[in-house]
């Protein structure tokens, strides 16, 4: 540290971590008057990289500590300003509401306060101003009066989304190598990517557990606790170790609820490749669908990360696109309307939307109650994915969401009849089925949809082929892995011919192939799934409370 520097100053990486404000929020403070501009030293100490940091006098941190309070009493920043004795011209064109930590003040440089120059300019943002940005935009500085963008995937930091079980759903390749010091888009089970799984088992510091990065762990677990009991850690996965739930369980007690606020940014500092510290502002923001974390760095200014986290509906598109596909144990139900081509036939052009939209509407709440994810098919049917829940049993949901279905497709046939003066019944024919397999999303235009690779979708939907009448047809491997009191909630069973009457023998299963005679028109059509063992759903008992 330069000489002319003693004692009596602190140097701006000591200023945001005894305030947690952030480096965007120190700038705005020197450009209002509200704190001297700094003098510029080289560092004390191997821990800060960079060549020269700005130095202020100590009194700036009561300074800063008499605005933070002022603010949480609610003031206006104008009004701060006024009665600390600042004089500040507010440009016309911003008006006071939009003066807070993090304003840009218009006419005054966006230089970092630690080291007098734009770290924008550096010679990578540079090439990329050459090259051009992308429509997925975070504006990460100003070079000359013009804006630099880059798409999610290139975010200029590390960054990564976590799911509402706290499971990596997307992450780039710099989280990986300075986070969790893994690679993470390698694991396939979701429950694998749990990020306390990650950290505790050596991703973050790889070293032993007592000497964990406390603050990274801190950090994700502020937001356990604002969602969740102490119980919930113990479902977060399964081969959890006692030394890990001991850990995590004290980590709950001292940890404080992260704030609900959508977006916000935070001081942390955890440890480099070399074992030595390094600060972050970690922003984050709150989705429906996760958590997306960015780690920015210190010695520069993340321009425009909150203008790119509340762009909500373009990030969370964006991400889910790219979510990794994903090992997963899940249940799927795919529901046919009964003779669609013939109905279409049938009924007037607005009248067959009509009666499609109505079923749609109808349906929806029942999937979005039972926890069911739209997935993608062709023609007018659904499929509808119920996903491993620690939360909730999907087997249970995929199966009592289906009688349901049942129910409200034969409140709608009579109304329809009763509406319209049309004579014929509507049947949504039902297959379920469970499986294990990779589940992802196919990119669409402008939606996105999930699907699951592999047979059990297929045998769902040759199961709604097989079903008439509105029929439930499920699997016999799908009833196995109820528990006991479960299985008794349901009724089910195989339609049999006796005496010239159809009746169905309950607690029983059939193969394919013994309930369709080899003369029959359909029994070609179901040779693949000819030695399935499957049974129909009659319908489930309510859960008894206790």
């Amino acid at each position: 540290m330069d000489k002319q520097i003693s004692a009596s100053w602190i140097s701006s990486l000591d200023i945001l971590r005894k305030t947690g404000i952030s480096r965007a929020t120190l700038n705005n403070y020197i450009q209002m008057g509200l704190i001297p501009r700094p003098r510029i030293a080289k560092p004390e100490g191997e821990r800060v990289k960079a060549r020269r940091v700005g130095y202020f006098p100590l009194s700036v941190l009561e300074r800063i500590e008499a605005v933070q309070r002022m603010k949480r009493e609610g003031r206006s920043m104008q009004t701060i300003l006024d009665e600390l004795g600042v004089r500040f011209p507010v440009a016309k064109e911003v008006p006071e509401s939009k003066i807070g930590d993090d304003a840009q003040i218009p006419g005054t440089p966006e230089t970092d306060p630690g080291t007098g120059r734009d770290e924008t300019e550096t010679d990578s943002g540079k090439d990329h101003l050459r090259k051009g940005g992308g429509d997925r935009t975070l504006h990460t500085g100003r070079q000359r009066g013009l804006s630099l963008q880059v798409t999610i995937d290139d975010i200029p930091c590390p960054a990564y989304l976590l799911n509402n079980n706290f499971e990596v759903d997307w992450i780039n390749p710099l989280a990986e190598e300075k986070i969790f010091r893994r690679t993470v888009r390698t694991v396939r089970e979701a429950e694998n990517r749990n990020v306390f799984r990650l950290l505790l088992r050596g991703g973050a510091s790889s070293r032993t557990l007592g000497n964990m990065d406390l603050d990274l762990c801190a950090l994700h677990m502020s937001f356990v606790k604002a969602r969740h009991e102490k119980a919930f850690l113990t479902k977060m996965y399964g081969d959890m170790t006692t030394e890990e739930r001991e850990y995590l369980e004290k980590l709950y007690g001292c940890s404080e609820a992260a704030p609900h606020d959508p977006m916000k940014d935070i001081f942390l500092e955890t440890s480099n490749l070399n074992g030595k510290a390094q600060p972050y502002h970690v922003y984050y923001a709150i989705f429906r669908e996760g958590i997306l974390f960015v780690y920015g760095n210190v010695e520069k200014i993340l321009k425009g990360v909150a203008e790119l986290l509340s762009s909500r509906d373009q990030v969370v598109r964006e991400l889910m696109k790219q979510r990794m596909p994903t090992l997963t144990s899940f249940c799927v139900l795919v529901a046919d309307l009964q003779d669609s081509s013939r109905i279409c036939a049938e009924l007037a052009p607005e009248d067959y939307f009509e009666l499609i939209n109505e079923i749609w509407k109808t349906m929806e709440s029942s999937f979005r109650s039972y926890y069911g994810t739209y997935g993608k098919h062709v023609g007018d049917g659904m499929v509808y994915y119920f996903l491993r829940d620690r939360d909730s049993n999907y087997l249970m949901n995929a199966i009592a969401c289906s009688v349901e279905l049942k129910e409200k497709m034969a409140r709608l046939s009579h109304e329809w009849k009763l509406r319209k003066g049309w004579f014929n019944d509507l049947y949504l024919n039902i297959g379920i089925n469970e499986g294990q397999e990779f589940f992802g999303t196919i990119p669409t235009a402008p939606n996105v949809e999930f699907t699951a690779l592999g047979d059990s979708v297929n045998y769902a939907s040759r199961l709604s082929d097989f079903a008439r009448r509105g029929s439930i047809w499920t699997t016999k491997n799908l009833l196995s892995k109820l528990n006991e009191e479960e299985r008794k909630r349901i009724r089910f069973g195989v339609p049999s011919h006796q005496e010239g009457r159809e009746v169905t023998i309950e607690n029983l299963y059939s193969r394919v192939m013994d309930m369709i005679s080899p003369e029959s028109p359909r029994y070609r059509k179901f040779l693949d799934i000819a030695a399935l063992p499957i049974t129909q759903v009659l319908s489930v008992a309510p859960e008894k409370k206790d």
